[in-house]
């Protein structure tokens, strides 16, 4: 019952995203009513801060070409913010709770990243890169290279899971020994740790595409 339980909330958070990213473009797609600011917050306003932000913090990590890989990257992020606070609302289970949600934004960013590296470099490069570059070394870090990347996968679902896992079982049990104080100050900490975990879980995928697409190493 519970698997088929963050079935429904996954579904739910995808909704909301789907509903809110509409209300936003409403605004965002007359660009003339966009060139004065808001004096209040509103949400087509807090979604151009956060594409903003993480654009470039996108542009750090990988230069220019980010912007093509924004798409997955921005939608990943705003998805797994979204799925983690949601536990903190009393009732609702997180997605990210449970790790077969975990395991399919993994598996989505690790064929991904595959893909675009072959596709940027070709095959013969890519696993020419994957191979080093002493050619006597070449099957042993082939190997160890293969099974580096059957890891991630895991590494990302399974670090995920256990801290919004953690922070969720953590927050419950201070809910339920004390009513109001504890609670408000854990669910602060889990706003941060909603927050880190997404991040994170971002951040390294930026990184496994900026490796898989590098070309320097061929130069």
């Amino acid at each position: 019952m519970e698997h088929h339980l963050h079935q429904v909330t996954a579904t739910f958070v995808t909704s909301v995203i789907a509903l809110l990213s509409f209300i936003a473009w409403q605004r965002l797609r007359h660009p003339e009513k966009c060139l004065v600011p808001q004096k209040k917050l509103t949400l087509s306003g807090l979604f151009e801060f956060m594409v903003a932000s993480l654009l470039k913090l996108m542009r750090d990590v990988m230069g220019e070409r980010a912007d093509r890989y924004f798409p997955l990257i921005g939608s990943l992020f705003i998805y797994l913010l979204f799925s983690n606070l949601l536990g903190l609302i009393p009732g609702f289970l997180p997605p990210t709770e449970n790790v077969n949600t975990n395991l399919a934004c993994a598996l989505v960013v690790f064929v991904y990243y595959n893909v675009v590296g072959i596709k940027e470099q070709g095959i013969k490069n890519y696993i020419k890169h994957m191979a080093g570059p002493i050619i006597w070394l070449a099957p042993l870090m082939l190997a160890i290279e293969i099974i580096s990347h059957l890891v991630r996968p895991a590494s990302l679902s399974i670090r995920l899971f256990g801290n919004i896992t953690g922070d969720h079982l953590v927050l419950e049990i201070f809910s339920n020994l004390v009513p109001l104080v504890v609670p408000i100050i854990f669910m602060l900490l889990g706003i941060f740790v909603s927050f880190i975990q997404a991040f994170v879980f971002t951040l390294l995928s930026m990184v496994y595409i900026a490796l898989a697409t590098e070309h320097e190493a061929h130069h």
